[in-house]
Order: structure tokens, then C-alpha cells, then sequence
């Protein structure tokens, strides 16, 4: 099943990336980011919080040490995801495989759907969303659709601690909501 989770407003929707603190520390002190941060690679996006624990390791991969919370517009998010391509694929998608080859070289923005994790980071039976973002997109997103960078690798690590010392039910309740997002 796919679904896109999210914490989200009325008017914002909050992703995730993870990155070392020369491309953090600058982004959290201008509110948008900023060089060494390269708008010619694609960045990827992330709405769960917990994938985003699984892909960085919570919060202590190399180069990955400082989860950030990106708040973005609404209509920037919606825009990304009407935009996107599959980075893969699948029969039954496109009508043929050079079709979603034209359509992915076209689309500044990928998508991914990969398993959604649980609070032990071990898979779900449903998947969570994950954007690419390239060209156009990575300006747009630095540009327009940034409202506010947050560092939460503080959050991160309590949940983390919590979880190690066996205090599930406190760990889980440091986990941001992520109704359905529609």
C-alpha cells in the first residue's frame, strides 16, 4: 500500500534529510540552504521521520550526523509529487518502457516508494514516500518552497537512547504525527 505520511498544516508539509554538519550548520543559520550545500545533485526528500532514522542511522553515518526537519509550502510539496517520475520501471505503469524513460529524463523529480519503518527501524507492510529532487526542483525547494529548517537530531538520539534502554512507550512519544497527507 502506498500512502503519503506526513506531520503537515494547512499550509506546510514537513520532509527530512540528513546531511554532515558543514552542509547543516550553514543551512540552520541562513533558514535555507546555503553552499557547500550543491544545487546540481539531486536531493532527496523524505515525509517519515522513521525512514529517515533508517536511512541515517539515527542520526550517526558519516555525513549524515544532523537530522534536519524541512517545513515546506504545501503547494511546493504538491507540486513536486504531481511532478514526479518513478525511478524505476514497472509494467503496467507506462505503456512502455521508453515512455517512462522519456518521462523520467523529462522530470526534475523522482519518486521512490520503500518499506516505511517501525520504531526498531525493521520494515513495514506498507511503503513510505521519498523524492529526488534535481534541476528546477532543487532550486524551487532552496528558493520558494523553504518556510523553515529545524535541527531534530537532538530529538533523534533521545528517541534512540529511550529505545536502547527499553523505554519503548517514552521513545514513541517523542515521534512526530504523520496522519495520511492529502
Amino acid at each position: 500500500m502506498r500512502q503519503i505520511r506526513a506531520w503537515h498544516t494547512a499550509d506546510t508539509v514537513r520532509v527530512y534529510q540528513a546531511y554532515s554538519p558543514s552542509i547543516a550548520i550553514p543551512a540552520l543559520e541562513a533558514g535555507r540552504f546555503v553552499p557547500p550545500f550543491k544545487r546540481d545533485r539531486m536531493t532527496w526528500v523524505k515525509p517519515s521521520f522513521l525512514w529517515m532514522m533508517y536511512r541515517s542511522g539515527w542520526a550517526t553515518k558519516p555525513g549524515q550526523e544532523v537530522v534536519l526537519a524541512v517545513e515546506l509550502t504545501r503547494a511546493g510539496f504538491d507540486w513536486a509529487v504531481a511532478a514526479a517520475c518513478p525511478s524505476s520501471y514497472k509494467p503496467g505503469e507506462f505503456a512502455s518502457r521508453q515512455e517512462w524513460a522519456e518521462r523520467l529524463r523529462a522530470s526534475p523529480v523522482r519518486v521512490q516508494w520503500d518499506p516505511e519503518r517501525d520504531l526498531h527501524l525493521q520494515p513495514l507492510p506498507y511503503r513510505s514516500l521519498q523524492l529526488g529532487l534535481s534541476g528546477a526542483a532543487v532550486h524551487r525547494y532552496v528558493d520558494e518552497w523553504t518556510v523553515s529548517i529545524t535541527d531534530v537530531t537532538g530529538t533523534a538520539h533521545r528517541i534512540h537512547d529511550l529505545l536502547r534502554a527499553g523505554e519503548r512507550d517514552a521513545a514513541a512519544a517523542l515521534l512526530p504525527d504523520e496522519p495520511g497527507y492529502g
